[in-house]
């Protein structure tokens, strides 16, 4: 389980935002308050074993920083979270045994190829030859990636490498897993696979969160879906209850209308 408890995060701002040379102060980010930027503020919830948490919301509303700080990439402001009781704060080690996270920008060695990443990881991770090799094949086969597996990964295409991606994420068998927009910019082909791999993380008992902007994937593996907006929850409850929350059927809208944005053509 995946429990958060007031969580925040603030940076320091050199100089205030919205403010012009001459005329009148432009608008300011009302997370700003003149001397920091509070991308994420007093955020609690919790995940449970085998569901698949969406996390939502607009461009800028934090939900990467909330995914940075809970794979301990960033020390939060306030607040902690903990894995299966383990403290993001206080052993942040024992926390990245325990999760896998897909960053929207991780890269991956161009000169090498899948199986020598996942080994290198595998590795990294503790894992013994014994162990590694079963588990790499595992992987290859759940995301189809035996015609490329040992080309260099700078001859892939972007779905290719988003395969490879995942496959270094899975590679030590976490219980957590973060997904960062897995399956943005990928066809329809490679985007069914890696969400076939996301319910079968929920199958196997993974706690799954998973950021995205496409309301059919939230529609469709969803169990419960979070919106943030500025930094604070605005919504926590299943796809329904975002319907009725957000008073429209349709998952954008509802979105849209939770938030407090109106869409333009």
């Amino acid at each position: 389980m995946l429990e958060v408890e007031g969580l925040s995060k603030s940076f320091a701002l050199a100089k205030p935002r919205g403010k012009t040379r001459a005329g009148p102060p432009g608008p300011v980010d009302p997370r700003e308050d003149g001397r920091k930027f509070h991308a994420i503020r007093e955020i609690s919830f919790t995940a449970e074993a085998g569901a698949i948490v969406g996390l939502l919301g607009p461009n800028g509303a934090g939900k990467t920083t909330l995914l940075r700080v809970l794979s301990t990439a960033l020390r939060p402001s306030a607040g902690t979270a903990s894995f299966d009781g383990v403290d993001i704060v206080r052993d942040p080690l024992a926390v990245r045994r325990k999760l896998g996270f897909l960053s929207g920008n991780t890269g991956l060695y161009g000169r090498l190829t899948p199986r020598e990443i996942l080994t290198y990881f595998g590795s990294l991770h503790g894992l013994t030859p014994d162990r590694l090799q079963p588990r790499i094949e595992s992987l290859v086969e759940l995301l189809r990636m035996g015609d490329y597996i040992d080309r260099r990964c700078d001859t892939l295409s972007a779905g290719m490498k988003q395969k490879a991606s995942i496959a270094r994420t899975l590679i030590h068998d976490p219980a957590i897993v973060v997904f960062d927009e897995p399956t943005t910019g990928l066809d329809v082909a490679a985007a069914e696979t890696i969400l076939e791999l996301v319910e079968r993380c929920r199958d196997e008992g993974k706690t799954v969160l998973l950021s995205t902007h496409h309301m059919h994937e939230v529609a469709r593996v969803c169990d419960r879906v979070m919106i943030i907006h500025q930094g604070r929850m605005r919504f926590t409850g299943n796809v329904d209850q975002m319907r009725e929350e957000g008073s429209n059927d349709a998952l954008d809208r509802a979105l849209l209308n939770i938030v407090g944005e109106v869409a333009h053509a």
